[in-house]
């Protein structure tokens, strides 16, 4: 007897199907119902049946691959060259803010928000980690300092893979997946940072714990660069290459300000390494800006003698707009490309493949980290693939923490190239905060479930309004850590006033947070604001098919008068003049009535009536 199984080879012929027609109930990619298949509902494939999904194919179909992976290659590079050269234009255009964020020691609530805020405008966690590393090492800023520090970068690290979750708003439900990927990530840092900054505060657990292993000193070692880093960073660099030594300079303080480093200045006028940087190294008003020439590959395009600042800035500028055209551009390629190929395959065979225990899962994530030198091309990648209902959420959360693993080996390698102890402690308590993070929020199912589900409750909430996600990176990465800033300075300026006005405001701010939770809970306020998200979102559909339906009513009123015999759309003017002359010879005719009335009342009426 015969068993009914799926089809586990791509099914061209029923690309629109649905699980309901099959007897085995099992979704393929390309289903209208798609969207609506739970977890729980996904049957489990056999490894058989994965490996014949995956190597059994005839001549044609072993081509279409081929050209699918090379066309996926294609777009994968130049999505990684547009990470990398949108990471080198924030550089540009924020480094000297971040350089100037971080150039105090400072208090820790303020540290962590400047470690925030100086990630995002860097657009890069491993940049802020070596930097608060050399900042340990140059004794600029303390160990306690730099560990705040280092928590604020975990959590600025995360809005790279939100942004590029935005690429997906063209399909309500990829926009959703893609987006409870990306804040899976984004909860986890925030949730781990709610525990560890108060108990850091009041124990120093990670500054005693890196403490205690520390060696007697470190020696120097050289920097080490991925294999990734080596395939996207020559083209890069031939566009923009930012200069690091800038941010570091300027957070030391070995000069006041950006300006000190301007105009550019290269030897005879010469644009390339050896005259603009080797010739003028160590020469005052000499040298390059924010902008600067590659050893191997020489000045980028966008490097220019006798810049000014504000040239350097316009350049950045003008990078950041390009990369995040191209990011969007090769997001969609590289997405059209997957959506093609997994076309009408079984979701089974697919979760089963991608379907690994959360410990290898970690791994992994943390050996890509490891290799592409940074966790936001990490879950860059990885976002689109959720977002295609490739990788599960539940996946993706220990992936993403292996990221956050794997992004700690450039701040030790880092303290390896520094050779000081202190660095090194910093970059050891990198590594142990994200370990404390996942010990507490993965092991443990029913803690696992908090950054999942408050995941896929912001993915739901995109359905209602495409405004959530930008809404959401502007309040969680600028407004509150800024707010958080503005209330931490006024605690520093040594004055009674400012203390009692700060108090106040945390007072204000603390009510505010529970009054909200209050209306969010026991007012129906989360129905409420979900309503309002859906009135919002009926008015814009309305909007958008109104065109359409004035076109519909207008064809129904032409049949409507062919059937009835009224004037044609020529006519209509004269009759609508003739309607309205009707209108106002009414009330003259009842003004003339009302002035009557009074002669009835003279008595020449009644004595008429009287003599008839």
């Amino acid at each position: 007897m015969s068993t009914i199984q799926d089809p586990i080879k791509p099914d061209r012929s029923n690309l629109a199907g649905s699980r309901k027609d099959r007897p085995t109930g099992s979704t393929h990619f390309g289903d209208n119902d798609f969207a609506e298949e739970t977890t729980p509902e996904i049957g489990d494939a056999t490894w058989g049946e994965v490996g014949r999904a995956c190597c059994v194919h005839d001549a044609l179909g072993w081509g279409k691959i081929f050209i699918g992976v090379c066309i996926a290659c294609f777009f994968l590079y130049f999505f990684l060259f547009s990470l990398e050269l949108l990471g080198n234009a924030a550089k540009v255009l924020g480094g000297c803010s971040a350089g100037g964020l971080m150039s105090e020691d400072t208090n820790p609530v303020a540290a962590l928000v400047i470690g925030e805020l100086a990630t995002a405008l860097v657009q890069s966690s491993s940049t802020t980690t070596s930097i608060v590393v050399t900042l340990v090492g140059a004794e600029a800023v303390g160990v306690k300092t730099g560990i705040y520090l280092i928590m604020g970068a975990n959590i600025g690290t995360s809005v790279t893979n939100t942004i590029v979750a935005m690429g997906q708003m063209g399909s309500g439900d990829q926009l959703e997946r893609a987006f409870a990927g990306a804040t899976v990530h984004d909860l986890f840092n925030l949730l781990s940072v709610a525990v560890l900054f108060p108990l850091e505060l009041i124990t120093g657990y990670l500054f005693r714990l890196t403490s205690a292993m520390l060696p007697d000193s470190v020696s120097k070692d050289d920097k080490w660069n991925g294999p990734i880093k080596k395939i996207v960073s020559p083209l890069v660099s031939r566009v923009l290459k930012p200069n690091k030594d800038v941010i570091k300079e300027v957070a030391v303080g070995e000069v006041e300000s950006c300006g000190a480093y301007y105009p550019v200045y290269c030897v005879d006028g010469i644009e390339d390494y050896k005259h603009c940087v080797a010739d003028t190294k160590g020469i005052e008003g000499q040298g390059v800006g924010l902008i600067t020439c590659d050893k191997k590959v020489g000045c980028p395009a966008f490097f220019q003698h006798g810049a000014s600042k504000q040239d350097d800035a316009t350049s950045g500028g003008i990078c950041l707009f390009l990369s995040l055209v191209l990011l969007l551009l090769c997001l969609m390629g590289l997405v059209n490309v997957l959506q093609r190929g997994l076309m009408g395959m079984s979701t089974r065979v697919i979760y089963k493949a991608t379907k690994v225990p959360g410990v290898f899962a970690i791994l992994i994530g943390a050996a890509i980290t490891i290799l592409v030198q940074s966790s936001s091309i990490t879950t860059s990648v990885l976002t689109p693939l959720v977002g295609l209902g490739v990788i599960q959420l539940e996946q993706m959360l220990p992936l993403t923490l292996g990221a956050n693993i794997g992004t700690t080996i450039t701040g030790l390698l880092a303290a390896l190239v520094s050779g000081k102890v202190e660095a090194l402690q910093v970059a050891l308590a990198h590594l142990f905060f994200n370990i404390s993070g996942i010990i507490i929020w993965y092991p443990l199912p029913f803690m696992r479930k908090v950054p999942l589900e408050g995941a896929r409750a912001l993915g739901r909430y995109t359905r209602r309004s495409r405004s959530i996600p930008p809404i959401y990176v502007a309040i969680v990465f600028f407004i509150i850590p800024l707010l958080l800033l503005g209330l931490s300075e006024l605690f520093q300026q040594g004055s009674v006033g400012y203390t009692v006005l700060g108090a106040l405001l945390v007072i204000f701010v603390a009510f505010a947070i529970v009054r909200f939770v209050w209306w969010w809970k026991r007012q129906e306020g989360k129905e409420k604001f979900l309503a309002c998200l859906d009135r919002r979102q009926t008015m814009s559909a309305t909007t958008k098919t109104l065109p359409e339906d004035m076109q519909y009513l207008k064809a129904k009123v032409g049949q409507l008068m062919e059937h009835t015999g009224l004037p044609e759309d020529e006519e209509e003017g004269v009759e609508v003049e003739a309607l309205k002359s009707v209108d106002e010879e009414e009330p003259l005719e009842m003004s003339d009535a009302t002035e009557e009335e009074p002669l009835d009342m003279t008595g020449t009426d009644t004595a008429d009536s009287k003599g008839e």
